[in-house]
């Protein structure tokens, strides 16, 4: 698949992610977490019954103001998504969090992640009035280094913290763009 003809969308409420979309968002989900991706299942294989209803919770959250769908596709085909989100608090309004960023597994390395991650930039600076994103990674998988080639740095690791399985412990990589 030729990524040239690579096209961004959002979605900022849930009467805009068709049925469709949200079959393509959860067949990208398990694609990625049954390939090992950390895409917030820990424990793969997943199947549409686990995964449809985190997807279902994403997209019922949908604001304009506190989370937004952030969609690649390729010739109207679904190949990464991620989503962003704020917390209304106004102690903390100021940062978002970025959550579930992946790309079809066998695309990667075409530049679909980069070009999610700098879109999201413009968003959330742009029209959702953020000073910085924040995003939590697995360590030992190179989220390190791809989200640092982007301006990304790490601020701190929770050592230990993500049991994937018995003697497989990975840190927490706790990452900041900032500013944006």
């Amino acid at each position: 698949m030729d990524t040239g003809s690579l096209a961004l969308r959002q979605f900022t409420t849930p009467e805009a992610v068709s049925p469709e979309l949200r079959d393509e968002l959860l067949d990208c989900w398990i694609e990625v977490t049954n390939a090992g991706g950390a895409a917030g299942f820990p424990y793969p294989p997943i199947d549409a019954d686990l995964a449809g209803p985190a997807v279902d919770f994403l997209v019922a959250g949908l604001d304009p103001g506190s989370s937004r769908l952030l969609v690649a596709s390729v010739d109207d085909r679904l190949v990464g998504w991620l989503n962003v989100r704020r917390d209304d608090f106004r102690l903390v309004a100021h940062w978002g969090t970025l959550h579930h960023v992946q790309t079809r597994t066998g695309l990667r390395g075409r530049g679909i992640g980069a070009a999610l991650m700098r879109r999201v930039r413009e968003i959330a600076r742009d029209e959702m009035g953020l000073e910085q994103l924040r995003l939590a990674a697995r360590g030992g998988a190179g989220l390190e280094t791809f989200y640092g080639r982007l301006g990304w740095r790490e601020v701190g690791r929770w050592p230990g913290a993500l049991r994937l399985a018995p003697g497989d412990d990975r840190d927490e990589v706790l990452m900041i763009l900032a500013p944006l």
